[in-house]
């Protein structure tokens, strides 16, 4: 009877009295929320434009239960809403649902862990968060607070997906790009050193002032033959259709070495050189212009694919407002307490009386 007094009932009255006259009322505050994913039906689907919504990847949900345990959470929380005096208001009148202000952030996460309970549902992926303090509204803020981070952190998961989806697409669509402005800056170098916008299209004009002259120089035949059959040899149209002929002549043979090797160009080089890096500019522009667009495709494309899934925490249930206070339950940890005491005191006699028997 001496242990039994000793060992449990002088405990029990020691923690009802603890319970009922020196620690302070916790009020609750509860808020629920779940990580969703919102998917947009590609425009080409025959239902293009239906939001479908999901349940959001575990792995989200789980990052977001371990954050809210996390000692950053409780960091991030403190530098906000000043943690440590809302969990020291009963301090130091009530040392043990009380923290103590000089303790370490070590401390205040440990603290955290007591004031803050998760229930999470795995196959919902449904979280619920009871927040206790020593004042109804003080719970509210803590839990309000915890909801508005999570949504951030959610938010940069989601920018953090959406930047890992399209910077492959990003990096070829700049590498294309660079090779494009490259491309089209040696043309214009080109052009500028040549004075020739386009060799090829010169020598289309070179050769359709040749063709042309050819076309003179048979009519001016025609005409002279004629002129030699109706008239006689001492005609002045004779001598004239002649001279045209020379001139003619004359005229498509200084166009035909403008075709030479030798013969040089504006820019002082010769035409064969000149088409020769023309086409090779004009390759190099044209197959840095089709990888472009299949990169700024391949871009837009990821982009939007990026964009189809959007994460976001929703709120099922926002921080609720207590009016009476519930905790600490004392009658509960009254019983607790008096159970194990119970049990251990009983544990205790039961081996004492055994080693007595066998002595």
């Amino acid at each position: 009877m001496a242990t039994f007094v000793a060992l449990v009932l002088v405990p029990v009255v020691a923690t009802a009295l603890y319970l009922w006259i020196v620690a302070q009322d916790q009020y609750a505050s509860t808020v629920g929320f779940s990580v969703r994913t919102q998917e947009m039906q590609s425009s080409l689907d025959i239902l293009g434009g239906i939001t479908s919504l999901s349940g959001g990847g575990s792995s989200d949900s789980d990052i977001l239960y371990d954050y809210i345990h996390s000692q950053e959470m409780v960091e991030d929380l403190d530098a906000k809403i000043n943690l440590r005096k809302i969990f020291s208001e009963a301090w130091p009148s009530d040392p043990i649902f009380a923290f103590d202000p000089d303790g370490s952030i070590e401390d205040l996460v440990d603290h955290w862990e007591d004031k803050v309970r998760i229930t999470y549902d795995s196959s919902s992926r449904l979280m619920t968060l009871r927040v206790l303090a020593f004042k109804p509204e003080e719970a509210t803020l803590i839990a309000g607070a915890i909801l508005e981070r999570s949504t951030e952190k959610i938010n940069e998961l989601s920018e953090e997906a959406r930047e890992d989806a399209t910077r492959y697409a990003r990096i070829e669509m700049e590498r294309a790009l660079d090779r494009l402005k490259t491309a089209r800056e040696a043309m214009t170098a080109f052009r500028m050193r040549t004075r020739m916008v386009d060799p090829v299209a010169d020598l289309q004009g070179q050769m359709g002032i040749l063709n042309s002259l050819q076309a003179q120089l048979a009519e001016s035949y025609i005409e002279l033959d004629l002129l030699r059959a109706t008239t006689n040899a001492t005609d002045p149209r004779i001598t004239q259709a002649e001279q045209r002929i020379d001139v003619i002549k004359n005229r498509m043979e200084e166009e035909r070495r403008k075709f030479n090797e030798s013969e040089q160009g504006p820019g002082g080089e010769d035409y064969a050189t000149m088409v020769a890096e023309f086409e090779r500019l004009t390759v190099d522009r044209e197959f840095a212009e089709q990888t472009y667009r299949v990169a700024l495709a391949a871009f837009d494309a990821a982009q939007a694919e990026a964009l189809r899934k959007s994460r976001y925490l929703a709120a099922h249930i926002q921080p609720t407002a207590a009016e009476k206070s519930e905790y600490p339950q004392r009658w509960t940890l009254l019983g607790l307490t008096g159970f194990f005491l119970l049990m251990a005191w009983a544990i205790g006699v039961l081996i004492f009386y055994s080693l007595r028997d066998r002595r």
